[in-house]
């Protein structure tokens, strides 16, 4: 390849990436809008098989269908644990959390996602940590503290933080769960097969719990929604779902992981901007305080890693 393009390459790579991470801090305004106008769990259901439409044809005309054939029972069991924490656990909190906390808030909270699975990680796997890390954690869980806590942390010790802050934490340790399960169960299973794969078994469980808990008639409502509940629902099963992780696996690919995480730091930034723009949500001095601590919390952690490897 020439240098102009491989420049080329470089360059739609980071297009691609930061089109991931718009896609991504587009979710929560959409998911606002989601869970204010259709039942969370139907809502959820609807989503993931729309992007099961996509995925599936995807894994097919990229020749990675037929290896389902030769996994294991191990594996299979991993791709269902996956599902059950990742799609249909993180979904059920996500959408329901944010019936209760704008979508700016819950986008800051999960800032806590790569903290907390990397000291569970640290944990049960005995990964290392080198001291840059450790700090970036620490300041990442602080500025979550400032968010959850509205600025004042002794509210946490008084037992007065709200149902929304506690269900978008519930989001936190269903993805920990996840993440942790795809490293313990799925080594060597291909991102695009597991990624649809779990997003079919997490569909199913959304499907079948909707239809219990919410009756039938939350379908028939989840149908009956408005044109922007759907414009939000199309944007989310094949904007945010998976056109943002296709461009996300091509980042990784031409760029590595370590540039592509870099990235996913800019999400929860997005997220609030969006909230703030597109749905007129406002923003106190304690998110922008306890936002911009556990962006910059992220950030050392990557740079830590960066440099540790």
């Amino acid at each position: 390849m020439t240098s102009e393009s491989v420049k080329s390459s470089l360059m739609s790579a980071h297009l691609r990436l930061l089109g991931m991470a718009l896609m991504w801090g587009a979710s929560w305004p959409a998911g606002r809008i989601l869970a204010l106008n259709m039942p969370p769990l139907a809502a959820s259901a609807l989503r993931f098989l729309l992007a099961a439409t996509l995925l599936l044809p995807w894994l097919y005309f990229s020749g990675g269908l037929g290896a389902l054939r030769h996994w294991s029972v191990k594996t299979w069991l991993g791709m269902f644990a996956a599902g059950a924490t990742g799609v249909f656990g993180y979904a059920s909190f996500f959408l329901t959390g944010l019936q209760h906390l704008p979508a700016g808030k819950a986008a800051l909270l999960i800032t806590l996602n790569p903290v907390v699975t990397l000291a569970f990680a640290v944990w049960l796997f005995k990964e290392r940590i080198n001291i840059t890390i450790a700090l970036g954690m620490l300041l990442a869980a602080c500025g979550a503290v400032v968010v959850i806590s509205h600025g004042d942390p002794m509210q946490l010790l008084n037992g007065t933080v709200g149902a929304g802050e506690i269900l978008i934490l519930g989001c936190v340790a269903c993805w920990v769960c996840y993440t942790l399960i795809g490293r313990a169960m799925l080594a060597g299973v291909d991102a695009l097969a597991a990624t649809t794969v779990t997003s079919i078994f997490g569909a199913m469980l959304l499907s079948a719990a909707s239809l219990v808990l919410e009756s039938p008639q939350g379908l028939v409502s989840a149908f009956q929604a408005s044109g922007t509940a759907w414009t939000a629902m199309v944007f989310m099963a094949y904007g945010s779902t998976a056109l943002a992780y296709a461009w996300y696996f091509a980042g990784v690919k031409s760029l590595g992981a370590g540039a592509a995480s870099g990235y996913i730091t800019l999400v929860p930034v997005i997220g609030v901007l969006l909230s703030a723009l597109l749905l007129g949500e406002s923003v106190d001095g304690s998110m922008l305080l306890g936002g911009a601590m556990a962006v910059l919390g992220t950030a050392v952690m990557n740079w830590g890693r960066r440099t540790g490897a």
